[in-house]
């Protein structure tokens, strides 16, 4: 059994210190999903791993993408079956066994226009869509005529359809889902440390033995050794390629996707649309009390960290999603707006819609893994064939993969809590609705949370500013969870900062006094954490103002970095 994970501040400090005090097998750069499932695919096979991450965990495109996990409709529609098939096999897994707690059915109607051929082109697709992964624990996709979707969907124009399709797919809350795997990755024995970034390489002639690592946050540096470095980097897989003085055996090219984020009541309809545009698809996507929807696919260039939307990637979601809306949506609607960067394995003349999504492997030089490409949906296969990789640094003996059988943390007893639901919400004097929204982000562990609050009954009152969530959740993302900064809490360890008409500012105070003595920030600390947070919100809002992205780009980036701040009051 897994030893349970606290990642706290005193994690931190001791998983800093061990990174120069040995020598591990694996060492990982990036702490997305890709990142945190290869830590968890090393460690369970046995071998000493160490995983650092510039930022926050899931950061970078881990926490912006489309929050589902499906085989994808369009690359059915390519013909591109073997990434179909494996990403349908990797739903039921998280579905059933893995995360049960933490992935979730969804439902999404597939309108019809075309009366004749469309509706037996759609079912076709549709019936393999449902087969070709297995065994699934989904139902089975509905035909409709155009009367009983309306009643589904009664915010759709009636003339937008001549009937529709259901089918099922599964979302999850990407951060918190990258999160929990990167815990699990740590309670088998992983050492992680978030805001620390590669500097260097270490070479032995040819071959990688190691980096030279910075701790943003004390301005401190170590030299870790390693007999493999995996390079799990997302759009930043060219840099540390370039680091290693290689050019590497692929190149990733950023793809931008934009979603906007608009409460529940603004569109009418008991499940999630899927339509098709002139370059791909749009989802129309339940997210709790909103509905997310998106995306854009569009090439950057610019500012990796920090992607910007502009005023034409939103009016590109809103014009398109209005053509089938009775009611539409407008600018004032939108509450939360997030864009994500895709690495999309380059070297194709088409537009990045065309680009692959199935993922590379490369040892570009000894000592040196590369994985690039692949989807959200697809990680621990893509983290297992990065490890395998890595066998030809590491000797024989390592043995195969396990990570099919590894439920992430809190999903052992979760379903025993689910029955328990009543008699918890009475015992904690909550409504059932909290406790379930505990136990589908937490699942088994809730009860850790709940611990937190024995004796401090204040802590299970909702947070002000951001009434769906408990100040308990922001007390033990600082204690359990490693977030170092009032960002990592209000955008990743929870999604008030897209989830809210102000986009958390007025819940910033709060949640810094909240979270200050847990984290030892003093008085001028948050202070600065508050007005960090606050001018990134505005720099993001006037960025969306903007028509071009370069003009985007700039507006965005005049909010200071949080992380860049810290290490200047660690030189005061």
């Amino acid at each position: 059994m897994p030893t349970p994970s606290r990642i706290d501040t005193d994690y931190r400090e001791r998983a800093w210190r061990s990174l120069g005090e040995r020598e591990f097998d694996v060492l990982i750069i990036g702490g997305g999903v890709t990142g945190a499932g290869a830590a968890l695919d090393a460690a369970t096979r046995g071998l000493s791993v160490a995983l650092v991450e510039q930022r926050d965990f899931a950061s970078g495109t881990s926490s912006r993408s489309s929050k589902l996990f499906h085989g994808g409709l369009r690359y059915l529609e390519q013909l591109n079956f073997t990434l179909v098939r494996e990403a349908l096999k990797e739903r039921e897994l998280m579905l059933t066994r893995l995360a049960p707690h933490l992935v979730k059915p969804v439902s999404f109607l597939y309108p019809l226009k075309h009366r004749v051929w469309e509706r037996p082109y759609v079912t076709a697709g549709l019936t393999l869509y449902d087969t070709m992964g297995g065994a699934s624990s989904l139902p089975r996709h509905r035909q409709l005529t155009r009367s009983k979707a309306l009643q589904m969907v009664p915010a759709l124009k009636r003339e937008a359809l001549t009937g529709a399709l259901l089918y099922y797919d599964a979302q999850t809350d990407d951060a918190r889902h990258t999160l929990t795997v990167a815990r699990t990755a740590a309670a088998y024995g992983a050492t992680l440390v978030n805001s620390a970034r590669v500097v260097s390489l270490k070479r032995a002639g040819e071959r990688v033995v190691g980096a030279k690592v910075h701790d943003v946050e004390t301005d401190a540096e170590v030299d870790v050794r390693a007999s493999v470095v995996v390079n799990c980097t997302g759009v930043w897989t060219d840099d540390i390629q370039t680091m290693a003085g290689g050019r590497g055996r692929f190149h990733v090219r950023a793809s931008k996707g934009v979603h906007i984020v608009v409460p529940r009541d603004r569109i009418n309809s008991e499940t999630g649309l899927i339509l098709r545009t002139e370059k791909s698809v749009l989802f129309v996507i339940p997210w709790n009390t909103h509905w997310i929807v998106g995306t854009t696919d569009t090439d950057w260039e610019l500012d990796k960290a920090h992607p910007a939307a502009s005023r034409s990637d939103i009016d590109y979601l809103l014009e398109r999603v209005n053509a089938v809306l009775a009611v539409p949506l407008t600018p004032a609607d939108i509450q939360g707006v997030y864009a994500g960067l895709r690495p999309l394995l380059s070297g194709e003349d088409e537009g990045t819609s065309q680009l692959s999504r199935e993922h590379a492997v490369a040892r570009p030089q000894p000592g040196l893994i590369s994985i690039a490409g692949g989807k959200y949906t697809t990680y621990r296969v893509m983290a297992a064939d990065a490890i395998d990789a890595a066998r030809a640094d590491l000797g024989s003996g390592v043995p195969d993969s396990v990570t099919e059988n590894i439920p992430l943390l809190g999903a052992e007893g979760y379903h025993a809590l689910v029955n328990q639901l009543d008699r918890l919400a009475a015992r904690h004097g909550l409504p059932v609705w909290r406790i379930s929204h505990l136990l589908n982000r937490y699942g088994s562990m809730m009860t850790e949370l709940l611990e937190l609050a024995e004796g401090a009954a204040d802590l299970l009152e909702p947070l002000d500013g951001a009434e769906e969530y408990l100040r308990v959740e922001l007390v033990y993302a600082a204690t359990h969870e490693g977030a170092l900064h009032l960002d990592d809490l209000l955008t990743r360890r929870t999604r008030i900062s897209i989830e809210t008409p102000d986009r958390g500012v007025t819940a910033a105070r709060s949640v810094a006094d909240l979270v200050a003595p847990r984290l030892g920030w003093d008085a001028a600390r948050v202070t600065d954490e508050v007005a960090a947070y606050t001018a990134r919100v505005a720099a993001e809002r006037e960025s969306q103002e903007e028509v071009d992205d370069l003009e985007a780009n700039a507006e965005r980036l005049a909010a200071p970095d949080i992380r860049i701040r810290s290490v200047g009051r660690a030189l005061d």
